[in-house]
């Protein structure tokens, strides 16, 4: 019986593994494909779109799959997408905004809702969460893409705020409407980059163990799963998520 548990356990981390890869990649195609549609088809032109399929190639889309994305923006003449916000308060207080790229917002109000609701979480009016968050511009490069020296310089000739050296990526943080330009200077040294992003850093963290850290990680995953979702961000410390 042992054996069959362990086959058991890694069947079922890879059929979940599998799934997120999946989910990952038809929120990255759709960021394509919108990216490709409210801007120029040439992504040197385009600094969404050029981030976008950055981003999906970081995270091993296959370039088929990054094509027909693109190649989607010309057929979807109909559809409609809006970037949304969804503010509020999951379990146990922790401050949530969600980020949504949706052609139909009373569908995707009303599961964000309800995805709040069944945790015992509440959704609230926007601002109602904000509040607990500074939005900045975050763009990661790969370490093996440039010294630690040489990423400083660039940084703050560039005009960035902050630099930090992690294990195995450099992230540079700054302005949030200076990104794109920011990017373009990075872009003459770089070419890889592993994201190029708006997010929302929290002011403060709560910590939470054992079973309410599990019901806040189930709260936060099942956001994460929702086809309409792009981003979740939280002040749950990063070590609970």
């Amino acid at each position: 019986m042992a054996g069959h548990s362990h086959w058991a356990g890694i069947k079922h981390k890879k059929g979940k593994a599998d799934k997120q890869r999946s989910n990952l990649f038809s929120k990255l195609s759709k960021e394509i494909t919108v990216a490709a549609k409210l801007g120029d088809k040439d992504p040197e032109m385009n600094a969404r779109l050029r981030s976008a399929i950055q981003a999906a190639k970081s995270a091993n889309m296959p370039k088929e799959n990054i094509e027909r994305a693109v190649d989607k923006s010309s057929h979807s003449i109909n559809e409609n997408f809006e970037n949304l916000r969804y503010e509020g308060f999951g379990p146990f207080k922790i401050a949530v905004i969600v980020e949504s790229l949706t052609d139909n917002r009373n569908r995707t109000a009303s599961k964000v809702r309800t995805i709040f609701q069944k945790s015992g979480g509440s959704l609230g009016t926007q601002g109602s969460s904000s509040h607990n968050f500074k939005q900045i511009g975050i763009i990661k490069i790969n370490k093996n893409e440039i010294s630690d020296e040489k990423i400083f310089e660039l940084a703050i000739d560039s005009g960035a705020t902050e630099c930090f050296l992690n294990d195995d990526l450099h992230e540079i943080h700054c302005d949030k409407n200076e990104i794109y330009n920011i990017k373009k200077i990075l872009e003459k040294t770089i070419k890889k980059f592993i994201s190029t992003e708006i997010s929302w850093i929290p002011l403060n963290h709560v910590e939470l163990s054992g079973e309410k850290l599990n019901s806040a990680q189930e709260f936060l995953e099942e956001l994460l799963e929702d086809e309409d979702t792009q981003n979740v961000y939280t002040n749950l410390k990063k070590g609970n998520i």
